[in-house]
């Protein structure tokens, strides 16, 4: 009697991890759609207290600027996934890869632009701003784009056989832009905390999802 080939271990346990994230991502969604009175309660008291912090530490507040706008910026983490595309077609000749980590960079902007008009969430408004940002606030374009470029790399590094001391390293290096770009747009004053969360929860179900695609379609997987 034939057997099919069972899935192997990495796409069962991106597609649980996707399954799971994308019943918090849907939560999350719901809650904010119809201003579940106690997150927005909770929204409003850290977005409060952050932008007190931030008007009181003027120069904290510029370093956190220069992060959110240079280093942690859309763009910039773009621009780090084209570079790591461009690697792998010049050193593995991994076309398949590399076009799938610049589509999944490119379905992430779709995704979060399409969320962010469909909820059309206000953004903080202050008497004395220290930032400003355009388009709606829900989810954080910052946090869902740092979460889908870091979560991508850090995958391709486990899947490349990163040594010991790189791996480290770039674990540190992802989960401190994770969760340093969602500090920043809290303490500018432009987003919302519920906002960055769902930048975060969205990010890592596009990741888990886009893992779910590679490993299920990679030419050579047969």
């Amino acid at each position: 009697m034939h057997r099919s080939p069972t899935a192997p271990p990495a796409l069962r346990t991106a597609a649980l991890m996707a399954v799971v994230l994308g019943a918090c991502c849907a939560l999350l969604l719901i809650l904010v759609v119809i201003r579940w009175h106690p997150l927005l309660a909770l929204d409003g008291g850290i977005a409060r207290t952050a932008h007190r912090w931030a008007l009181r530490d003027p120069e904290l507040t510029h370093v956190f600027r220069v992060l959110t706008d240079w280093v942690w910026d859309p763009l910039t983490m773009r621009l780090v996934g084209l570079v790591t595309a461009v690697w792998l077609v010049w050193r593995h000749s991994a076309w398949w890869t590399a076009v799938w980590l610049a589509v999944t960079c490119a379905v992430a902007w779709a995704v979060q632009q399409s969320l962010k008009a469909a909820v059309g969430r206000p953004r903080p408004v202050w008497p004395d701003p220290v930032d400003s940002a355009r388009y709606a606030a829900f989810p954080s374009g910052h946090a869902v784009t740092a979460t889908v470029v870091c979560g991508l790399l850090l995958w391709l590094l486990h899947r490349f056989g990163a040594g010991r001391v790189l791996w480290r390293t770039a674990v540190t290096a992802a989960v401190v832009s994770v969760l340093g770009v969602g500090v920043t747009r809290v303490w500018l004053g432009v987003h919302w905390p519920s906002d960055v969360l769902g930048g975060w929860l969205f990010g890592a179900l596009l990741v888990a999802s886009a893992v779910v695609v590679h490993e299920g379609l990679r030419p050579d997987r047969g």
